[in-house]
């Protein structure tokens, strides 16, 4: 049985879907009729072209919202938005990550590290996350189950760390599966229909991973469309007793 099996008129929303994996859940969802309103967030309007004409395409489902995950007054102005208009959602998905940035770049090692970099990779990776749990929670506080996963990342495991390097990535992805995993906690509590999940997506052909896609073989370098059928497969599998737990895009769990 799909733990969003029973669902219509469900609402959704994604962080980050300007582009990659972000925009491939929108265009997924779009395809979906269980769910009635998608509400999606991008950053600057002139890398989101492909978003805001999606909008444009669909003017009665999509919902397109102008936000900066890491300026929580920000998150604040876009929750607002949205509970003017809904009273809850049933699905939540936090696609925003940051890896390389101009100057920032995944540390080879001790040499590079840079605390404004590291600052700025806890911002993006870690605290945003957090944040929407904090100022999503009323939304989320309703009688039918939804599911609220983060993008994180396998490197961000403490136990399967072999290799070193990448130590600002790693390390805020490690926090934002901690952060996560204490909401989860908190929300059992709160919102018991709630399951919150973080989603190591594999390797996806995305800007984010381009500069890095030069070692992975061809077999385990994901299309955008493939990784979001995978990580919604996951999704819909869930169980009552996932929330808090840590999800490869296969299903099987990662450690910590």
């Amino acid at each position: 049985m799909s733990f969003l099996e029973g669902i219509s008129n469900a609402n959704a929303f994604i962080v980050g879907a300007s582009q990659g994996i972000g925009l491939g859940f929108v265009k997924k969802l779009l395809q979906d009729d269980r769910f009635a309103q998608v509400y999606a967030t991008y950053r600057q309007p002139e890398s989101a072209f492909d978003l805001l004409t999606l909008q444009d395409e669909h003017p009665d489902k999509l919902i397109c919202l102008s936000m900066d995950i890491t300026d929580e007054s920000q998150i604040v102005d876009v929750v607002q938005q949205i509970s003017a208009a809904i009273h809850k959602l049933h699905l939540v998905v936090n696609c925003v990550g940051l890896l390389h940035d101009g100057d920032l770049q995944p540390e080879k090692s001790l040499r590079r590290i840079n605390s404004e970099y590291l600052i700025r990779y806890f911002q993006v990776n870690s605290i945003g996350s957090i944040l929407l749990a904090k100022h999503l929670l009323p939304l989320f506080r309703h009688h039918e189950r939804s599911v609220f996963g983060s993008i994180s990342a396998k490197i961000g495991s403490i136990g399967d760390n072999q290799l070193g390097g990448w130590y600002g990535y790693r390390a805020s992805k490690a926090a934002l599966n901690m952060l996560m995993r204490t909401a989860a906690i908190e929300y059992k509590r709160s919102s018991p229909k709630t399951v919150i999940v973080m989603l190591h997506p594999g390797t996806t052909d995305t800007r984010l991973s381009r500069p890095f896609q030069a070692n992975v073989p061809a077999e385990k370098l994901f299309s955008v469309e493939r990784t979001v059928d995978q990580l919604f497969a996951v999704i819909e599998q869930l169980q009552d007793g996932d929330s808090g737990q840590f999800f490869s895009w296969d299903g099987s769990r990662l450690p910590w």
